[in-house]
């Protein structure tokens, strides 16, 4: 518990660096997005008086690293700015619509575990026989699959094909349970597909290279039966290497879930960065990408402090 807890205060020292790292990259990569804020603002029939008035009063004229500071002043304060007219603030907006994007994101996960978990052991249990053939083959094809194209067959075959599922929309568990996890169904199934084939052949290597250790073939020449070592001990280890390839997809499964929110119309981040760009809303896409990017650096934690504590042989390190 002790080597746990080191663990987590060193991440959480390092998150302050992390996160001003992540500031001054979106700050500066949108200093170049093109248009004009203050014509975004007042429309395109502003006068030029009022342009300028509307700079200066945001600080807009200042130098770039003094727009940066104040972005810093405004963000430990929880002030992401308000949108372009109608003016709103952007941190209720983002409240309102990054737990749809997190839901999503976790069925997605749960979905490309399942999957990975399934037929990876299968794979490796039947290794070089038609199931392991069988099971690459799928996983190549998922791989190669992107995850918005998946969206489209999965509408065109379960939604407008056979009526199973809706084509698009979101409905609250709160107001109709099984409505809810029928809207989600579609679009965690797009997410999680193409993640799941990458986690197969982990998974699927991981197991191969464990089975083939020397207490595998002792434990099992002792007369401890075969399905108990694998339960017990070949699955515990090599999930070591597939959890740490996990926490590296979920920025993936984040920034997938973007795309499918605007292919099944679910008004999560992906619709508010869809309308951040179309009305050239900075401060919009601005916060967006910057909930995300620190959520990603959130959950690698989390994922460090999980392959501590599945993998006992480098708690001492």
């Amino acid at each position: 518990m002790a080597n746990i807890l080191r663990l987590l205060g060193r991440r959480l020292l390092a998150l302050p660096f992390m996160v001003l790292g992540i500031t001054l990259l979106v700050f500066v990569i949108l200093q170049f997005a093109p248009g004009d804020q203050a014509t975004t603002a007042l429309g395109e029939g502003a006068s030029e008086e009022a342009k300028e008035l509307y700079r200066q009063e945001n600080g807009l004229n200042d130098p770039v690293w003094l727009q940066y500071v104040h972005f810093l002043g405004r963000l430990v304060t929880l002030d992401l700015g308000n949108t372009t007219p109608p003016a709103q603030p952007i941190l209720g907006i983002i409240a309102k619509a990054f737990p749809l994007t997190l839901q999503l994101t976790f069925w997605g996960v749960i979905i490309a575990v399942i999957l990975s978990l399934l037929l990876g052991v299968t794979a490796a249990l039947f290794r070089d026989r038609w199931q392991d053939q069988l099971i690459r083959v799928f996983s190549i094809a998922a791989v190669a699959t992107p995850s918005f194209w998946l969206g489209i067959l999965l509408i065109q075959w379960l939604a407008l094909g056979v009526h199973v599922f809706p084509s698009g929309g979101f409905v609250p568990f709160s107001e109709d349970p099984v409505g809810y996890f029928k809207s989600m169904a579609l679009p965690a199934l797009a997410l999680g597909i193409p993640v799941s084939a990458s986690l197969i052949r982990v998974v699927r290597t991981s197991m191969v290279e464990e089975m083939d250790r020397d207490y595998v073939r002792t434990a099992i020449g002792n007369g401890v039966p075969r399905p108990e070592v694998i339960r017990k001990n070949v699955l515990r280890n090599a999930l070591v290497t597939p959890v740490t390839v996990l926490g590296l997809r979920v920025g993936y499964l984040l920034g997938g879930a973007v795309v499918i929110e605007m292919i099944f119309s679910l008004p999560g981040m992906g619709q508010l960065i869809l309308n951040g760009i179309t009305n050239s809303d900075v401060n919009l896409v601005q916060g967006v990408t910057l909930t995300i990017a620190i959520t990603f650096v959130l959950v690698n934690i989390i994922v460090d402090v999980l392959y501590l504590l599945i993998n006992p042989r480098i708690r001492t390190v």
